[in-house]
């Protein structure tokens, strides 16, 4: 596996396994089938709950601790900011059943958001959370948080696919030592992506999917991937892109389908922003 060197000089493999919208009653089946195709990065989330059935999995699969990488999230937390994140990393880490976090990630750029950071803070000073980063942050609250705070974060979790490539974004994090990492790799399928033709045409030259030929094309960007399936064999699959290398004429053909924009939501849209900051997690 191909790892990434976070700037606290952690390494994270770039190619993960996302449970984001898989069923609690199905992540547990879900995450052991990963791990026994060869993933070791696990992603999850207070907000997707099914981080127990992550731990079950995590528990049953006789994996070494120290062989996994495990990132889980923290919600929005409102004043005090600081208190909440700590209980909540608590709760994270009790239905995972863990004693560390390899990378604890803010899910949201709302709430008390220096709060959140200062903990997060003690958290990786501690030990407990190995890396620390941030999740869908655009560049000014990104940079916001870097100029005004101590540890620069690790990481940030961002829609990232073939048609919201992100380039620019990807050199100002470059720039401030900042580990690109994409959610949303296959754009939940949209605008045709899996039968598109310049992706289907390049696959065929190597004997390869749609699917393989964009975690390819995002893992050869320097960006990680954490693509998510139920489906053993389509794990598997997914894992199988590291015994091809793209060539650079059809690095920029795949660059001409970027649009510049998202496909799902906006976080700058004050209607997003009023909505995400309205959901509350229990426990």
């Amino acid at each position: 596996m191909q790892n990434v060197t976070l700037n606290n000089g952690i390494e994270m493999p770039i190619l993960g396994f996302g449970v984001y919208q898989i069923p609690a009653d199905q992540t547990e089946q879900a995450v052991s089938e990963a791990l026994a195709a060869g993933y070791r990065l696990l992603d999850t989330a207070a907000a997707y709950g099914n981080e127990e059935a992550v731990g079950r999995a995590i528990k049953n699969s006789g994996i070494a601790r120290e062989e996994l990488f495990v990132t889980t999230k923290l919600w929005i937390q409102d004043a005090p900011a600081q208190e909440n994140t700590e209980r909540a990393f608590e709760a994270s880490l009790n239905k995972l059943g863990l004693d560390y976090l390899d990378l604890y990630l803010m899910h949201q750029p709302y709430g008390d958001v220096y709060g959140q950071w200062r903990a997060m803070e003690e958290l990786n000073r501690e030990g407990r959370a190995k890396a620390i980063g941030v999740a869908n942050f655009y560049p000014d609250r990104l940079l916001d948080l870097i100029i005004n705070n101590e540890i620069t974060p690790q990481v940030n979790q961002i829609e990232t696919h073939p048609f919201f490539q992100r380039a620019d974004y990807q050199e100002l994090m470059r720039e401030n030592n900042v580990q690109i990492q994409s959610w949303g790799g296959f754009a939940e399928g949209k605008n045709d992506l899996f039968t598109n033709p310049l992706l289907a045409d390049i696959g065929k030259k190597y004997g390869k999917s749609v699917a393989q030929v964009v975690l390819r094309w995002l893992t050869q960007r320097g960006v990680a991937a954490i693509p998510k399936s139920v489906r053993a064999e389509r794990m598997a699959e997914n894992f199988d892109i590291f015994d091809f290398e793209l060539t650079d004429d059809q690095m920029a053909a795949i660059a001409t389908l970027d649009t510049g924009t998202s496909l799902f939501f906006d976080h700058h849209d004050p209607e997003i922003v009023a909505w995400l900051s309205k959901r509350r997690l229990d426990g």
